[in-house]
């Protein structure tokens, strides 16, 4: 497909009526007007784009990479002719965010420009060393969500490491963690666990922006070798800590096909944890993450053990059935079978412990379905990045028991962290 032609799909991007109504009902839920938080994108383009002029630009973007009004990063450039676009690199879900989770995209050359479009996802995640020849400088504008196993992190922490193996600069142009940076919650990865949802040792939900990830990622020295990168960070403006995406007032735009509103960014930390287990996390329904069950599930049983947490989430029963969804699930678990489920609503959201959450309600069905509940040992391994999680699953303890016995790899990583936060 033409990136021109793409373009004038991303150009001026304006929101789903739903996702601007959740907007209005988390800004007034919050008691605060939505803040005028410039991107790091919104901030360049201020600047008319200066320190990239002269210079032969790769681009690490998918359909997120727009500004406060709307604009694409490949509009913004195509106006400034001092930049030259020389290729682009994408990531899982590809440029227009709309493949499906795990799908396997190829490069292809976009039949506008010429500029060769290096799928990150599928065969190659990482750039050789022949797709960075020539060029100056990388520059790096996706939305992250704020958990570990998205694996946006992934292609960041790849593309940084290529570019300072073949000597290229390369540049992040910050966005904000869209289910704030102040909550950090555990389990921190292993290596034994590296993967490409867990491709170094952070937290679970980390509380970081993409930009101070890549400069943790500098300057812990985890790239390859060792190797040292000449990194640039273009921060935001407005933006604090404890801000949710809602208090931003920036327009939300679905990084992927399952994480179609905030409300699902919020839950999706610790619901995701489903995903390796025989509960279906809601895809192949308009509402994953938000809701989850299955067939042989209690749904009244389990809310019962849930609602302790009423003031701060509710649950209430919602029985879906999961069906094939081009583009976001086909053949999810239990196709066409009906689930009985359990439906959530975050009612604090700054208070709100996604993980801790996930962790309760796995250890709640366990007890409920001892003999129903599977487990995939390998796939858990991976999205919790601790084995002692599983452990503590299978031998009854608490969401609160399995947490505590990574205390001590969250407060070395909360210590690692602090130096590289940039706001």
């Amino acid at each position: 497909m033409s990136i021109l032609k793409l373009d004038v799909r991303m150009r001026r991007y304006s929101p789903r009526p739903t996702a601007w109504l959740l907007w209005l009902l988390a800004a007034l839920w919050s008691g605060t007007s939505p803040a005028q938080v410039l991107t790091g994108l919104d901030v360049l383009a201020q600047q008319q784009f200066k320190p990239l002029h002269g210079k032969r630009v790769g681009l690490v973007i998918n359909h997120t990479a727009v500004d406060r009004n709307g604009r694409s990063i490949i509009e913004l450039l195509a106006a400034c002719p001092l930049v030259r676009v020389a290729s682009f690199f994408t990531p899982e879900h590809g440029l227009s965010g709309r493949r499906e989770a795990g799908e396997t995209i190829h490069s292809q050359i976009d039949s506008s420009t010429g500029a060769p479009i290096y799928s990150l996802y599928g065969d190659i995640n990482k750039p050789t060393m022949e797709m960075l020849r020539g060029l100056d400088v990388l520059v790096f504008d996706i939305q992250d969500i704020g958990a570990r196993f998205y694996t946006y992190i992934s292609t960041l922490f790849l593309a940084m490491e290529a570019a300072a193996e073949s000597r290229v600069d390369f540049m992040v142009l910050d966005r904000p963690n869209p289910i704030g940076g102040a909550l950090v919650e555990g389990p921190v990865l292993k290596k034994a666990f590296t993967s490409f949802v867990g491709i170094q040792p952070i937290a679970l939900r980390h509380g970081m922006t993409i930009g101070e990830l890549a400069r943790l990622f500098n300057g812990q020295k985890w790239l390859s070798g060792g190797l040292r990168l000449n990194l640039t960070v273009v921060p935001m403006k407005g933006w604090q800590r404890d801000m949710l995406f809602a208090e931003t007032g920036l327009p939300w735009i679905a990084p992927s096909p399952n994480i179609p509103s905030m409300h699902a960014a919020l839950v999706y930390p610790g619901i995701c944890l489903l995903e390796a287990t025989n509960l279906s996390e809601g895809r192949g329904t308009t509402e994953p993450f938000e809701q989850f069950g299955a067939p042989w599930l209690d749904s009244e049983a389990l809310m019962q053990s849930l609602q302790a947490d009423s003031t701060v989430i509710r649950v209430c029963r919602a029985d879906f059935t999961p069906v094939s969804i081009p583009g976001m699930a086909m053949n999810p678990k239990y196709l066409n079978r009906r689930c009985q489920g359990v439906k959530l609503q975050v009612r604090q959201a700054h208070v709100f412990y996604s993980v801790a959450f996930g962790l309760k309600v796995l250890s709640a069905v366990r007890r409920l379905h001892p003999d129903s509940l599977q487990f995939s040992e390998g796939g858990m391994n991976r999205l919790a990045g601790d084995d002692e999680v599983l452990l503590g699953l299978r031998l009854g303890r608490s969401s609160e028991q399995i947490l505590e016995s990574g205390r001590g790899e969250m407060r070395k990583f909360l210590r690692m962290r602090k130096k590289y936060l940039l706001y």
